[in-house]
């Protein structure tokens, strides 16, 4: 049977508002999600939340009904409140339905099959929560078998990030690994690694892409090191036919990524 929670000052409510910053999601190893399609997206993928938070309200949904049980059943812990105190949690004024409290997960780079997918998407230093949760949208759009995210990236499981996902968190696998971890063990078996770049002349469309292919995109303001882009088997750009010299970060593996669909499914 759901408690029922009302007052800012209750321990809960502080501890879970706290995950909002990263020392002290790393520190209890959780995170928040919100929202009741990214719930729903999780409970999909066989994630169930610890806590989950709801207003009397947003319960009569049948989706929230449905995760309620789950989590319950699960044996977390669901708790009636009030739209204020969501508010605070989720730091939108305007909260969800439902807020979650997942324990944070990532795989690891020996979990990896990489036979199970033709694509697979690399982001270097990548800083923009938004582009993070819009790259992950776009590998559960195009199958990709997961997203690594090498050296110091921004953090998945941050409020803005699991956001911009929606859900897809939940649904592409996620390592975070440094450049001198991940370069043997793409080495070790079979894999292209292709970099977007604009030091080449190479056409993203007129080349041949071979599976697996390991996307990599470069950090928003400063692209990839030379260093790394002299390991790729193959560097292409995009042509740009107006005034900007770039596309977004998130935009560029997007078109890159259903480029090499295409070529996948011939």
């Amino acid at each position: 049977m759901p408690r029922r929670i009302t007052a800012f000052s209750n321990t809960l409510v502080k501890r879970v508002r706290s995950l909002r910053d990263k020392k002290h999601r790393r520190a209890e190893g959780l995170f928040l999600a919100e929202g009741l399609r990214i719930l729903t997206e999780a409970r999909e993928a066989g994630r169930i939340p610890h806590y989950l938070f709801f207003t009397a309200e947003g319960a009569k949904h049948p989706l929230a009904a449905v995760l309620i049980e789950g989590v319950e059943d699960a044996g977390g812990e669901a708790i009636e409140t009030s739209h204020d105190i969501l508010s605070k949690l989720s730091g939108k004024d305007n909260t969800q339905a439902v807020v979650g409290v997942f324990p944070e997960f990532t795989a690891s780079l020996a979990q990896f099959d990489r036979s199970t997918s033709p694509i697979w998407l690399v982001a270097e230093r990548l800083r923009d929560p938004g582009n993070l949760g819009t790259i992950l949208r776009t590998g559960d759009a195009v199958g990709a078998g997961g997203l690594i995210l090498i050296d110091e990236c921004v953090d998945p499981f941050s409020v803005e990030a699991v956001r911009a996902s929606m859900g897809a968190l939940f649904t592409v696998p996620i390592v975070q690994a440094g450049w001198e971890e991940f370069v043997p063990w793409l080495r070790s078996g079979p894999g292209q690694l292709v970099g977007l770049s604009l030091q080449t002349d190479a056409d993203y469309r007129a080349a041949c892409y071979t599976a697996p292919t390991f996307l990599l995109t470069g950090n928003e303001a400063q692209g990839l090191p030379d260093s790394y882009e002299a390991e790729c088997d193959l560097l292409v750009k995009m042509p740009m036919l107006g005034k900007a010299d770039s596309l977004n970060a998130a935009v560029a593996t997007a078109v890159m990524a259903y480029e090499v669909l295409a070529q996948s499914r011939g």
